[in-house]
């Protein structure tokens, strides 16, 4: 089991790589909606408790 998870680490890892290196706007375009997400999400989280507190 562990042996897998460290092949799938390494080939995540260099498919991060491969599509950095061919295509950087693609890759920072999709950071930047990653980053928008969680930001949204903790937006989402932080008027939640706002409401539960009231």
């Amino acid at each position: 089991m562990a042996q897998a998870k460290k092949i799938a680490t390494y080939i995540l890892v260099v498919f991060v790589l491969y599509t950095i290196i061919n295509s950087p706007d693609r890759a920072a375009d999709l950071v930047q909606v990653g980053f928008e997400g969680i930001s949204d999400a903790a937006k989402g989280i932080g008027e939640f408790m706002t409401e539960l507190v009231k």
